[in-house]
């Protein structure tokens, strides 16, 4: 009778106790509480809707009336002639960008980091931290306008060095790479940041030690800054991989045109194309959580590679 008596009373004492704690700190809860509703209601009650992946979703009958179609969405589109094309320009653009813009900001935060604080490093900070404020579509209209084949700026300076400038805004073949390399200078500056904060809890004891032994600057580089910054980018590193498919469609959107369709159109302009303009509900959302799910399995696989390996992992 005693071992059963003792189990409610153990029950409500931790729930005292947890209550007595949250009373304690009910400031932090309060904090905490905007983002939390603002996950919730925006992040979490949308997940209600992907249930239409696997209807014949009509608005007029709702949720509830529409017609289970199951896998059919699924099918339709790794059966389409398109799935292959979307799925290359989709993972071709993630992985340039990728392998351009991931080390630039680390090369700039330890060059940074080597520049003595004056009017200098402030200035060379500012510009490259500068583009990263500029809106999408004051970015495409940037893009635009430099590239533009009849008075574009950039157009007319590589004119003016004797050589024929390409067709940028409408070449497949240069899209990709305008669109990875506007987005490494709108972007560098500020991904900087993060490195530049882990750099400033290496120790100067380290380096002092280092330059009594003769290393030269490079040498502290290596050995000191470098082995500080790998947790890091292995977090970052690790991230970047799970969202490998999550191009983002709005500077896509503004800068595709009919002539580079064909390098231009990824997962994410083509869900905007059938989800929005077409009104394919159920098969864009379909298409959608394909995306979310492979983004998830490649977020999971190599955060466990990486806790194989090393320490540095998400979880």
């Amino acid at each position: 009778m005693r071992t059963v008596n003792s189990e409610p009373k153990e029950k409500r004492k931790g729930r005292n106790e947890t209550w007595k704690k949250i009373w304690q700190n009910w400031e932090l809860y309060i904090f905490i509480a905007p983002a939390f509703f603002y996950f919730l209601i925006f992040s979490y009650g949308p997940m209600y809707g992907i249930q239409i992946a696997f209807k014949n979703y009509i608005p007029s009958k709702g949720y509830f009336g529409s017609e289970w179609v199951g896998f059919d969405h699924f099918i339709r589109f790794f059966n389409s002639y398109y799935f292959w094309d979307l799925l290359w320009n989709t993972l071709s653009i993630s992985l340039y960008e990728l392998a351009i813009g991931f080390p630039i900001p680390i090369i700039l935060a330890l060059a940074f980091n080597e520049v003595k604080d004056g009017f200098f490093k402030r200035l060379v900070q500012t510009v490259t931290y500068a583009p990263h404020f500029i809106s999408v579509v004051v970015m495409a209209g940037m893009i635009i306008t430099f590239l533009s084949p009849s008075n574009g700026m950039i157009i007319h300076a590589i004119e003016s060095l004797g050589f024929s400038a390409p067709q940028f805004l409408t070449s497949p073949g240069w899209f990709k790479t305008m669109y990875v390399f506007s987005g490494v200078w709108q972007s560098a500056g500020w991904g900087t940041i993060i490195y530049l904060a882990a750099l400033s809890g290496v120790d100067p004891g380290l380096h002092e030690a280092a330059i009594i032994d003769g290393a030269s600057r490079f040498q502290r580089v290596r050995h000191i800054n470098i082995p500080t910054l790998i947790p890091t980018m292995t977090i970052l590193l690790i991230l970047n991989m799970g969202g490998l498919l999550s191009v983002g469609f709005e500077k896509i959107l503004l800068l595709q045109n009919s002539l580079n369709m064909s390098s231009s159109d990824v997962i994410s302009t083509f869900v905007y194309r059938s989800g929005l303009v077409d009104a394919q509900y159920s098969f864009s959302t379909a298409v959608g959580l394909f995306n979310s799910i492979v983004n998830c399995i490649l977020l999971i696989t190599v955060n466990q590679i990486v806790r194989r390996t090393s320490e540095n992992s998400l979880w």
